[in-house]
């Protein structure tokens, strides 16, 4: 790919101004927002449910995760030219109707009980939702000044946090409900919710339809042609390399604790939750995240984004170890507390990364897209630790990560172009 052409959608809006000049386009970004936040968390209820319904091991049910966040990595470059090709509405059209085909395929997946089945279907509603997020990070910056962008994106993931922290609830009951009550994971839980979601993604791509989105233009801000740009002229630019593997790790961290959030709750020196009522547990982790994001929109326009983003890293990786080394309630709640300061992470590292690239920020914004794979890889070799070397000591994973988030935040960020 290097050297290249790496075309993407690039979005600049047609006339400068807040988002609260477009509040229907900031409307139905949050709604895409939620709705793939919601998604994404169902999986820390799907992890525990197909592991029990399927006897696999830790490495085996991260498989979730590779699969769901592997998809990234694969149609993130796709992604970007389709958008290019077919223009923001119809993109994310496309991208929310693909998601519901991915939905839908959990139906002949738990009506077969084949697992490799649900790996297939979570590819591609993966798929969908990266078409989704490739467009709609940069939109949401590009909808008013560049400087209060970082907050702009801050407030529309805090809806994603929203999204995150009712699915655990809904998932916990509907899922997780049935395997309490008959004591067996029974597959046949995943229809309707993810039956249901399939509807709701359709609808939402058909309300999209008859909408009127504020006019957006796919040239950089020079006036070139985005094809003409190359992927080996952006990872000239060190604060985009830096940052790509920010979110890498971040994202990567986040993920590998919630995905073993219900496990690690249920374990007898912690807390010996059932894993319905651990579901309510992991909302609670992100809930934190979306407080934080509200609180950090506010707290990003008094206190450069580079040194909030080193604090909360710095927080996190104490919290992560506290939970590592300790038991019960001080575990539980130390665990919990890392979803607050995951909060801000990934919309500062996005914006910081994206800072100074110019007409590069198309291709800037597919490379952090990329970089989401993160959430494949860093699951599965927790898994793996875990397997061998037990539940805790696999938690020196995301307190790896989060070490070098720290580091972005304070040192990295500010790397020369």
């Amino acid at each position: 790919m290097a050297g290249g052409d790496f075309s993407a959608a690039t979005v600049a809006p047609a006339a400068t101004g807040d988002q609260q000049r477009h509040p229907l386009a900031f409307g139905v970004m949050t709604i895409v927002f939620f709705m793939w936040g919601f998604i994404t968390c169902l999986n820390d209820i799907l992890i525990p449910h197909l592991k029990a319904a399927f006897s696999l091991n830790y490495t085996q049910a991260m498989l979730i995760q590779f699969c769901f966040f592997g998809a990234y990595f694969i149609c993130s470059i796709p992604a970007g030219r389709v958008l290019h090709r077919v223009g923001y509405k119809r993109g994310v059209m496309i991208g929310l109707c693909i998601a519901g085909a991915g939905a839908l395929m959990f139906y002949p997946a738990a009506e077969y009980q084949v697992y490799g089945i649900f790996l297939a279907a979570l590819f591609v509603l993966a798929s969908g939702i990266t078409l989704l997020q490739v467009a709609a990070n940069p939109y949401v910056v590009a909808l008013g000044p560049q400087a209060t962008g970082p907050s702009r994106l801050n407030l529309a993931q805090a809806f994603n946090s929203l999204g995150t922290t009712v699915a655990p609830i809904i998932g916990g009951a509907l899922i997780l409900g049935a395997l309490e009550s008959s004591g067996s994971a029974d597959v046949d839980a995943v229809k309707l919710p993810y039956v249901g979601l399939a509807i709701m993604l359709v609808g939402i791509a058909a309300i999209l339809s008859i909408m009127k989105l504020p006019s957006m233009r796919e040239v950089e801000d020079d006036g070139s042609d985005p094809g003409d740009v190359k992927l080996s002229d952006a990872l000239k630019h060190k604060n985009l390399l830096f940052g790509a593997l920010a979110i890498f790790l971040y994202v990567g961290g986040e993920v590998a604790i919630g995905s073993f959030l219900v496990n690690f709750l249920g374990e007898p020196d912690v807390a010996g939750l059932t894993e319905a009522k651990a579901a309510n547990y992991v909302a609670l982790y992100w809930g934190g995240a979306m407080i934080g994001r509200f609180i950090g929109s506010a707290l990003m326009t008094r206190i450069s984004p580079g040194l909030l983003l080193g604090i909360h890293g710095a927080a996190a990786v104490l919290l992560v170890v506290t939970a590592s080394v300790s038991h019960g309630l001080l575990a539980v709640y130390s665990i919990l507390a890392v979803g607050l300061f995951n909060s801000i992470m990934f919309p500062t590292i996005f914006s910081l990364a994206l800072r100074g690239l110019g007409r590069l920020t198309s291709v800037g914004s597919s490379v952090l897209c990329l970089a989401i794979v993160g959430g494949a890889l860093v699951p599965l070799l927790q898994g793996a630790i875990a397997d061998t070397a037990g539940l805790r000591i696999a938690f020196a994973v995301p307190v790896l990560c989060y070490f070098y988030i720290t580091w972005y935040g304070l040192v990295g960020s500010k790397a020369p172009n």
